[in-house]
């Protein structure tokens, strides 16, 4: 078939590709994946691969592609980018999406913010899911170093719509080697789909810094299921409100545990360049520049 159409976004500086395939039967393959993400220019976080709707009521099935090739079952930062071309080429302002994680709703604000409702957040432990049985996810026995003075331990771990551990410090967040530990714990045994790993320091009741090893990424610049998590984790601890502002790399979100147990993520998007690739081999070409 012929090539796709794509825009490099990124939300915060997590890396983004949003692929338009509607109107087509094929798929990114991992292959494809891998290939985008080795060209320095186009190096992403995720592909959000945007598909005709499968299932009534949606606008679009939304595919998630880390740069392994894997999939993701959500992605809150790359939701705002879709959100904001599609709002773009056709001025609609509220949209329904289905992907692996369910269905998720987004907005683009008057502010040019955008909110995602991310669902609700799972606690249990087969949810999650982990290898073996938990009764309290709010701190789980795991950790890096010693056993007698372990660098992280006891993270509160949850899933929305992807797993997570949240690892709770006192100190400067940058001044553990998360890329050491990142993929260490990712694929820990514990997490038999591999987790997202977050050390998160909160330093007042609504306000969170936080550092993030994106599972399938790496270290990235913003993620905004991790952001959710620290967020709903942070509250069910009773170390924050159920709304704050969660501080990476990039910059800011803003995360709402809503009363009714959905989860809002609220922040930015920004287009870099429009392309087109083949969505076989990965090969691509670059159609406009964006300044």
């Amino acid at each position: 078939m012929s090539n796709a159409p794509f825009l490099k976004m990124n939300g915060l500086g997590n890396e983004i590709i949003v692929a338009d395939m509607r109107g087509r039967a094929d798929r990114v393959t991992p292959a494809a994946a891998v290939a985008i993400n080795a060209d320095p220019a186009t190096r992403y976080d995720q592909i959000m691969a945007i598909h005709d709707p499968r299932t009534p009521g949606t606008q679009n099935y939304i595919e998630i592609i880390n740069s392994d090739g894997s999939l993701a079952q959500a992605c809150g930062n790359g939701m705002r980018c879709v959100v904001q071309k599609l709002s773009a080429e056709n001025g609609q302002k509220h949209f329904v999406f289905e992907t692996l994680a369910g269905i998720l709703t987004g907005d683009e604000r008057e502010d040019g913010l955008i909110t995602v409702d991310m669902g609700k957040p799972r606690f249990g432990w087969q949810e999650i899911p982990l290898a073996e049985e938990f009764f309290d996810t709010t701190g789980i026995e795991l950790q890096i170093g010693p056993i007698d003075a372990p660098v992280l331990h006891t993270p509160a771990v949850m899933s929305i719509g992807n797993p997570h551990a949240t690892f709770w410090v006192e100190d400067d967040v940058w001044s553990y080697a998360l890329d050491r530990f990142g993929p260490l714990l990712e694929n820990h045994p514990i997490f038999p789909e591999r987790a997202n790993i977050s050390i998160a320091r909160v330093v007042a009741p609504d306000h969170i810094i936080l550092r993030v090893w994106e599972r399938g990424a790496g270290l990235t610049q913003a993620c905004g299921t991790a952001a959710c998590a620290a967020l709903v984790n942070a509250a069910r601890t009773r170390r924050t409100g159920r709304k704050a502002t969660v501080t990476l790399p990039g910059g800011d979100l803003v995360v709402e545990w809503r009363a009714d147990d959905h989860v809002l993520l609220t922040g930015p998007a920004e287009l870099e360049f429009a392309g087109s690739f083949d969505p076989f081999t990965g090969s691509w070409s670059r159609e406009q520049q964006v300044a």
